[in-house]
């Protein structure tokens, strides 16, 4: 097969020549080299550019033999084959099947704003294109990966999946490959020096113990260290952080006791507490097809690998009692966490909270934590074989429930918090705060529902507002919006809030009638209750209804009363800025535009825009730019539009806001078309049109919008003519997105 065939094919051949500097893709970034797998590496590459072209292969094996690096390393050089790049899914901290297609979304910035079921629009979005898609992690979700592998699959022909996982996806067309624990030499001569197991050990060796490296008077101790371990990576490095505190010798010889004792009955002080056994694995038989492999609910569970079980538990044994205990209370975390919050969950009598950061760092020099560097604070995590065995831990010492509830109280306090700032100075460092714990509130969410707990559930993700609608999870947030609806059926505040912002999602999704719906029910709801700050956002969600119904005069209307409602008597805004007064004042200057009083709608959109300066916020603000650049154009000041357009787009790329982005770009191209540049005009068209691609909604099903995108489109293609005009518009949306904004945000970049 040639290389041309292969890439027709979507399948790795002869390396691309001319590949662009940035790849497209998400792949982590490891700081540490993977040691030998050049037989794995070889075999995943021969399976995919093989004549029958494998689209799903699983590297499955036990924890802690490297399935996960080995499938960034194979991700990394398959990468460039692929048109559209190589995206990674980490599925770890996903405890709800349910939410799968979320994470897929999420992974590939796929913003779901309609109302179909998200794995049809993660399917739609793929079908056109040619990418490998890697999905970590998958043991837990066995049942899930498998039928979201098929939808995806038969819906995108382009499409490669690479899965780890401890046992097999169970598909007929699967392909497995049985990672083994790195190759441990039986001799202790010069040449075996040079095993991979023992390059490793040296390696992160090295690491913790600088200078450290195989001679002559220590090699007959590494190798048999290796042997030892059973050339597992995960125990071999977890041994290798503890040669700065033991020699080799010392160390083997600790790890023959512990062999020695495996199956004796812990000790409450000292041992380790038996861990929960790992997934099932098949046998070794290479690679083939799935037929006969247990599913899930049918494969046996044995025991964790011994050398694993016995490095892990003779790490913590090593452990201080207070680095044990914080290794324990840290399992309730999912994904990664800072120390304040290791602090607030974990600090107790035996426990002092300002022990918290040296305990943290001790546990990331011993491998037990991985630090995860940031912009601000560092984070942690935690592997997942570490975790269980902390949870593990953890429901020995009977405190399981009471840290899950300290976690939920934790993000609960933090999700108010946000509630409560969101609209003011703070947006872009909330926005990333609020993604870094999305995992975190996901569980705290999780266990608050399982608990049937329905006031809480509803506070929590009714609290979790500016979550769902601006920082774009808006499908995620519909699910759990009603879940606590359907459990806290007692009317509440909490209960009130949460109505207004499952309207809210429902509409951002397109959906004007059930949207509707459920604002009207809550303005039924908190006018009985009382509480008069819900139903004024409830009327609010009622005029996005009536905004994308294309119902002026009821516009007109609604807006008027939330303007009279949210205005201070003596006509300045000392306290919060309502997100009703907001929303009035951007969709009014919609309407007033669209009315043929665009001088009215200046003026108003300039009374919110020194609000929102006042006030330090910028996410409503812009979303008032994109109406006053429409409004600038009716004027016919073109270049005034641009100037607006742009300040809009600019935060909304640093808010990652699709809606908001495609929105900008779209007003942008009309601009630039109405400036003479008709060439420039088509390419921002396909730029944007490839985000409408990934929300699903065009122009927000704003009547208004859609009709003056047809108009540029109409006047570009006049221009230009057809061939022109459709080599600008594809070009604009085959650009990479930050690339693209680049361009469209520099006025200085030629036509």
């Amino acid at each position: 097969m040639t290389g041309d065939e292969r890439r027709a094919r979507n399948v790795p051949g002869d390396r691309p020549e001319n590949q662009p500097a940035h790849l497209p893709g998400s792949l982590p970034v490891f700081r540490t080299r993977l040691v030998g797998r050049q037989a794995e590496l070889a075999e995943i590459q021969r399976l995919y550019e093989r004549d029958a072209g494998a689209r799903l292969v699983t590297l499955t094996g036990v924890g802690g033999v490297g399935k996960t690096r080995l499938a960034q390393a194979a991700a990394a050089d398959l990468r460039p084959y692929f048109r559209d790049g190589a995206w990674w899914v980490e599925l770890s901290p996903l405890q709800e099947g349910m939410l799968l297609p979320h994470a897929i979304g999420q992974a590939l910035s796929v913003a779901n704003e309609i109302t179909r079921p998200m794995i049809e629009v993660v399917g739609h979005y793929l079908a056109g294109r040619e990418l490998l898609l890697v999905l970590d992690t998958c043991e837990h979700l066995v049942d899930a990966c498998a039928a979201a592998a098929q939808t995806l699959l038969a819906a995108a022909p382009g499409l490669r999946i690479l899965v780890t996982s401890r046992r097999p996806l169970g598909m007929a067309d699967e392909q497995l490959v049985m990672i083994d624990p790195l190759p441990v030499p039986e001799t202790d001569d010069c040449a075996t020096a040079g095993a991979d197991a023992a390059v490793l050990l040296a390696e992160r060796a090295a690491q913790a113990v600088p200078g450290f490296e195989i001679t002559d008077a220590n090699r007959a101790d590494v190798l048999r260290l290796c042997r030892r371990l059973e050339g597992l990576p995960l125990a071999l490095e977890l041994a290798a952080a503890r040669l700065h505190e033991l020699s080799v010798r010392e160390l083997t010889e600790k790890l023959d006791d512990r062999f020695a004792v495996l199956g004796a009955a812990p000790d409450s002080a000292t041992a380790d507490a038996e861990p929960p056994p790992s997934t099932p694995l098949p046998s070794r038989a290479g690679l083939r097809p799935s037929m006969g492999v247990p599913t899930s609910s049918e494969a046996p569970t044995p025991p964790w690998h011994q050398a694993l079980r016995t490095a892990i538990g003779w790490s913590h044994e090593l452990c201080t009692p207070a680095e044990r205990l914080l290794w324990a209370r840290l399992s309730v975390f999912a994904g990664s966490f800072d120390s304040g919050a290791a602090g607030r969950v974990c600090a107790g009598v035996h426990l002092p909270c300002e022990d918290v950061p040296g305990l943290l760092s001790a546990l990331a020099e011993k491998s037990i934590l991985i630090w995860v560097p940031t912009a601000g604070e560092d984070r942690y995590r935690m592997l997942d074989t570490i975790r269980e065995y902390g949870a593990a831990w953890l429901r020995r010492l009977g405190e399981e429930d009471r840290l899950r509830r300290r976690h939920r109280r934790l993000y609960l306090a933090l999700a108010r918090r946000g509630d409560a700032l969101w609209i003011g100075p703070g947006q872009y460092a909330w926005y990333d705060r609020a993604n870094s714990e999305h995992a975190n509130f996901r569980t705290a969410l999780e266990y608050t529902l399982a608990q049937r707990d329905g006031a809480t559930a509803l506070e929590l993700a009714g609290a979790l507002w500016f979550f769902w609608y601006p920082c774009g999870h808006l499908k995620e947030g519909q699910h759990y919006l009603e879940r606590a609806l359907a459990l806290g059926t007692d009317p509440s505040p909490a209960r009130n809030k949460a109505l207004w912002v499952c309207s809210m999602v429902l509409l951002c999704q397109g959906d004007a009638e059930a949207g509707a719906a459920w604002a009207g029910q809550c303005v039924a709801e908190a006018e009985r209750l009382g509480d008069n700050g819900a139903a004024t956002t409830a009327r609010a969600c009622l005029l996005v209804a009536a905004t994308m119904r294309g119902d002026r005069p009821r516009v007109f209307s609604l807006s008027g009363q939330l303007l009279a409602i949210t205005s201070p008597e003596d006509g300045e805004l000392l306290g919060p800025l309502p997100l009703a007064r907001l929303l009035a004042r951007v969709l009014a200057g919609i309407a007033l535009t669209v009315d043929g009083r665009p001088e009215e709608a200046i003026a108003m959109l300039e009374e919110m825009r020194t609000e929102c300066g006042r006030h330090g916020e910028q996410w409503m603000r812009a979303y008032g730019d994109v109406m006053r650049a429409h409004a600038e154009l009716a004027c016919g000041r073109p270049e005034t539009a641009l100037r607006y357009a742009r300040a809009a787009l600019r935060v909304k790329r640093r808010l990652h806001d699709s809606l908001g982005c495609a929105l900008a770009l779209d007003v942008l191209a009309v601009a630039t078309g109405a400036h003479g540049q008709s060439g420039r005009a088509a390419w921002l068209l396909g730029l944007a049109q490839h985000i409408w691609h990934t929300i699903g909604l065009p122009q927000a099903g704003i009547p208004e919008f859609v009709a003056a995108r047809q108009s540029c489109e109409h006047q570009a293609h006049s221009t230009l003519g057809d061939h022109a005009y459709k080599t600008a518009f594809h070009t604009g949306y085959e650009t990479a997105l930050d690339t693209g904004i680049a361009y469209a945000l520099d006025p200085a970049q030629p036509q």
